[in-house]
């Protein structure tokens, strides 16, 4: 069996963070993956508080496991999502876009353990200096924002710049790189894209077909030009929005073009207008699961694969 520290500090059967996916990663998702021996989280980026408290509420009702809440720390209404975090003593808090050393204190004081992504060795080092209990490092293969550095690359050194526990990101969905990430340092994995697939995640149809569908080539990236790169998989709206990163439109046109985007995919499922959020890693998902099942699955494969990985070794 596959068991690291991370497990010990987080009372989780399998070291795996389910990605805190904007409008998708609901109580729904968050419960299916923490009673699959997981760690779920609830996805705070639409900024509203009285839906994340009802979210923490219900996702308490359906799991009795340890589960968390992700956020956006250049959103809506920060300060009262930090709050509402520390009040219900949730057991995880993952945080991206800013540093969150202002709510450490207060977090900690409630027993939330405190795991920021990061996407450099330097930032992973101003996190642990801030109090971090571990970093997420996530490599540009992921969906959603990216940064420039891959998995392979950038998960060593961060093991080596920093002496918390490395979460890896960015491209895994299989127990290949589960096992993978752990040769490289890391003591866990984050996992969003394949979750996707899971019964439990409630996007909507064309979403998931789209997905189950993708080819290694997939996904596309976009938002550049504009200082925050997103990969999702290629559609109208990433292709058209890509070409007119390129033409003499107003950075304030770029933005609004994305508005709304996001939730044209995963409530309406709209092709033309929605933005399916992805990562490279699309390709080897190809079939609906439980969050349970892929979970189980993928360890069953890193453990087989860990296990033989000395066959090589004369």
């Amino acid at each position: 069996m596959v068991y690291t520290p991370i497990c010990e500090m987080l009372g989780i059967k399998y070291p795996i963070l389910q990605g805190g996916m904007a409008h998708i990663s609901d109580a729904n998702l968050a419960a299916a993956v923490s009673n699959g021996g997981g760690l779920g989280l609830i996805s705070a980026a639409n900024g509203n508080v009285d839906w994340i408290e009802q979210q923490i509420d219900l996702a308490a009702s359906l799991t009795d496991k340890p589960f968390g809440v992700n956020i956006m720390l250049m959103g809506e209404n920060i300060d009262e999502i930090a709050e509402l975090i520390a009040r219900k003593r949730v057991a995880l808090v993952t945080t991206g876009a800013g540093n969150p050393d202002k709510y450490v204190p207060m977090w900690k004081e409630a027993g939330v353990k405190v795991i920021p992504v990061v996407a450099s060795s330097a930032l992973a080092k101003l996190m642990a200096r801030a109090g971090a209990d571990a970093v997420i490092a996530e490599g540009g293969e992921s969906g959603g924002h990216v940064g420039e550095m891959t998995t392979m690359a950038l998960v060593p050194q961060v093991c080596d710049a920093v002496d918390i526990p490395v979460i890896a990101a960015g491209g895994i969905a299989d127990g290949r790189g589960v096992a993978a990430s752990l040769m490289l340092g890391a003591q866990g994995v984050q996992v969003g894209t394949r979750f996707l697939a899971a019964t439990e995640c409630n996007i909507s149809r064309t979403y998931k077909d789209k997905l189950l569908k993708a080819g290694d080539t997939a996904t596309i990236v976009t938002g550049r030009r504009l200082g925050h790169p997103v990969r999702s998989l290629k559609s109208p709206f990433s292709r058209n929005y890509a070409k007119a990163e390129y033409t003499s439109i107003s950075d304030e046109e770029l933005e609004m073009m994305a508005v709304g985007s996001l939730r044209a995919a995963v409530a309406d499922g709209d092709e033309k207008k929605g933005c399916f959020l992805a990562g490279q890693i699309s390709g080897l998902v190809n079939r609906e699961q439980t969050a349970k099942e892929m979970i189980e699955e993928m360890f069953s494969e890193a453990e087989s694969i860990l296990n033989g990985a000395g066959k090589w070794v004369r």
